[in-house]
């Protein structure tokens, strides 16, 4: 039997650059994913960046990373990166916070 493979679902990690710790970014966040059926994790990052793993659909973290930019109305983004993460990748099933690197 051959494996199933979803061949539209995208892993993708993402940084977020700016005021984004301590004004509800990561909660935001994942009532955001929620909301767009994205799954994966996001975490504060020591030197004041967050960080997510982000799985979905083209369409829908595309609109996952434009929200990331404009973010919550107390977070003051200046820079978003985002690289593909390339097979294999774990299939996560939920979007949750993850612990502070």
């Amino acid at each position: 039997m051959t494996p199933q493979f979803d061949i539209d679902l995208q892993t993708i990690l993402t940084r977020v650059y700016g005021h984004v710790q301590g004004v509800g970014y990561r909660q935001a966040c994942i009532k955001e994913a929620t909301a767009l059926g994205v799954t994966g994790w996001v975490r504060n990052r020591m030197h004041g960046s967050v960080e997510a793993v982000l799985q979905g659909r083209g369409e829908e973290l595309e609109r996952f990373c434009d929200w990331l930019v404009d973010g919550t109305h107390a977070a003051l983004v200046d820079r978003l990166e985002v690289r593909e993460l390339l097979p294999p990748v774990a299939r996560f099933d939920e979007f949750k916070l993850a612990a502070t690197i």
